[in-house]
């Protein structure tokens, strides 16, 4: 149960959106941009997260897209893990959206949502990282369009007045070979311990990463050293490992230690099945 009192808006344009955000700001009234909503509701619900306000962004025509059109796939923000699981116009993409979560959950997670949230593993962001795929802001110095491997460093970055409207990825990376794995202590639907995506372009093979980390991240110096192919594997794991963005994470899901050695496994398990072992 939610205990504390907040107004509820549901604007029917991007305009309406941010003029609303702007309004409630001017009022010193924190607001929140609000697509599926689970995690706000869950946070909420323990009291870790407080505000005066929700703007649901689900009326808003382009926050519902999903189409192919002049080469681009172009995914609203409000778009949720189960219509992009149905549709699979982006099969890398659907594997990380039914990775995410169970069937009843991914209803309501949006895509959005899951890049935008809190909680450390975020799985739905690494193809996008993987694709250099650009997101579309609007906030109250308009729309602005984005390389997602520019404002996403742990989190999204963006200002406070801004939402996430649409998410377009370049055709050509969406049939392209790839590889998703994630492992987990014990269901297949639970919080992992690591989730590795690889994608293939050409004689180059790219990888994101969520779970190792206390953030999903995709690595210039993990990919550098992937693709040394005169380098034993093993030595490239082992420098891999050494050039982390950040600490392994060690919580109830696994040790950083355990972590380290899925990974490791993983790793080697996925670049066979690519390609890039030799």
């Amino acid at each position: 149960m939610i205990t504390m009192d907040f107004a509820y808006y549901r604007p029917k344009s991007i305009a309406e959106a941010v003029n609303t955000f702007q309004d409630l700001t001017l009022q010193n009234k924190k607001a929140l941009y609000y697509g599926g909503g689970t995690e706000i509701i869950s946070m909420a619900r323990m009291n870790k997260l407080q505000f005066a306000a929700v703007i649901d962004i689900k009326e808003i025509p382009e926050c519902n897209v999903m189409q192919i059109n002049n080469q681009k796939l172009t995914i609203g923000a409000a778009v949720t893990l189960t219509k992009i699981c149905e549709t699979n116009l982006f099969p890398l993409l659907s594997r990380a959206a039914k990775a995410t979560a169970d069937h009843t959950s991914r209803d309501k997670i949006t895509v959005g949502g899951n890049i935008c949230g809190l909680i450390p593993y975020r799985e739905v962001v690494l193809p996008f990282l993987l694709c250099n795929s650009q997101v579309i802001l609007a906030g109250k110095e308009g729309q602005r369009t984005v390389p997602i491997t520019q404002i996403f460093d742990k989190t999204l970055k963006r200002e406070k007045s801004e939402f996430i409207v649409q998410i377009l990825t370049d055709r050509t990376f969406i049939d392209l070979p790839f590889e998703f794995v994630k492992k987990t202590k014990m269901e297949e639907i639970d919080y992992p311990l690591v989730t590795l995506a690889l994608i293939k372009l050409g004689d180059e093979i790219r990888a994101a990463v969520s779970g190792l980390c206390s953030f999903p991240f995709r690595s210039s110096r993990l990919e550098n050293e992937i693709n040394q192919i005169s380098v034993p594997l093993q030595t490239r794991i082992d420098n891999i490992m050494s050039n982390l963005p950040g600490p392994i994470l060690n919580n109830l899901q696994g040790s950083a230690e355990y972590r380290d050695f899925v990974f490791r496994n993983t790793l080697l398990d996925a670049l066979a099945k690519v390609g890039g072992a030799s």
